[in-house]
């Protein structure tokens, strides 16, 4: 795992038991620094990505020393020297890296001692939550509603890196506008909902790389698969919901409205295209199977599901 160091603005790894750290949450915006940009000063300075992670790594400092924002100064911040911002902390020219660090992404985000979700098109000058709140792009994204739901800590920040709030202090604006019920926000329990409401979390939400929109949710449901860009989206969620048929005995995944399917589309399988399909499942219940899915065929293009 690589963090920042907030104070040398370094990249340092870690192959085990990594030091106390503050992880981003964010929209990506145009001009993100890679990990090889961090190499090369010339290009950092043009670019607004390197502006939001020096702004990051001072106010994490600040609140480690406790010389502002006081609220958030607490025995949990004072050994926070290293930040994680998933724009140049995964090297993505490697496959490898990439797909493990997709793959782990999601407990990455637990083990933060604490995830700060910079809204940057949010405005708070009274340190209240405006009207803006629920209208930020950091709602629509696929990536941020594990980064929503994972941590154990997190703290909303306006476009002037103002601290207005958290998922607790308002988390009946934040159920509202998500659709998530508020026992899962406060709790941390989503592993008592069915599949199908999981989905319907995700059901309004959009990636920039389509295969994104499934690979986004592994660590929602506790599943892994190798990442293959290039394969599309609807054949990345497609592998997404075979293994998590594998996992659970949960008939909802099942429980998705065919009826905005375009009529060329062919024959319709009993899997979802993609997350959009479940948005009226958010009442749906878990259903057990009669039996465990045992093993998947493809035959003429479909899959076929056999039960024990």
């Amino acid at each position: 795992m690589r963090l920042l160091n907030i104070e040398t603005l370094k990249l340092e790894e870690f192959v085990a038991d990594p030091p106390p750290y503050a992880i981003l949450s964010h929209a990506w915006e145009a001009g993100e620094v890679t990990l090889q940009d961090l190499d090369r000063p010339d290009v950092l300075a043009l670019k607004p990505g390197w502006t939001k992670i020096v702004n990051f790594c001072a106010f994490v400092n600040r609140c480690r020393k406790g010389n502002r924002h006081a609220e958030l100064a607490d025995e949990s911040m004072s050994p926070v020297r290293y930040i994680w911002v998933d724009t140049c902390c995964i090297d993505k020219t490697s496959t490898a890296d990439l797909s493990e660090s997709i793959n782990s992404m999601f407990q990455w985000y637990r083990d933060a001692a604490v995830c700060f979700a910079y809204l940057s098109d949010v405005q708070c000058p009274e340190g209240q939550p405006s009207v803006t709140f629920e209208q930020s792009r950091w709602f629509t994204r696929g990536w941020t509603l594990q980064e929503l739901l994972a941590p154990k800590s997190l703290e909303f920040l306006d476009g002037s890196w103002r601290h207005f709030g958290s998922r607790a202090s308002l988390v009946d604006r934040v159920s509202q506008r998500t659709r998530i019920p508020l026992q899962v926000l406060v709790l941390g329990e989503w592993s008592r909902s069915c599949i199908a409401q999981r989905m319907s979390w995700a059901a309004g939400r959009q990636t920039t790389r389509p295969e994104d929109i499934a690979y986004c949710l592994l660590g929602i449901f506790g599943v892994n698969m190798p990442l293959l860009y290039g394969e599309g989206g609807e054949r990345a969620f497609f592998r997404l919901q075979e293994e998590i048929l594998k996992e659970f005995d949960d008939q909802s995944i099942f429980a998705w409205d065919a009826s905005g399917i375009d009529e060329t589309w062919g024959t319709i399988g009993a899997l979802a295209p993609s997350p959009a399909y479940f948005a009226d499942s958010l009442d749906v219940e878990a259903i057990p199977f009669m039996g465990r899915p045992m093993s998947s065929t493809k035959s003429g293009g479909s899959v076929v599901y056999l039960w024990r």
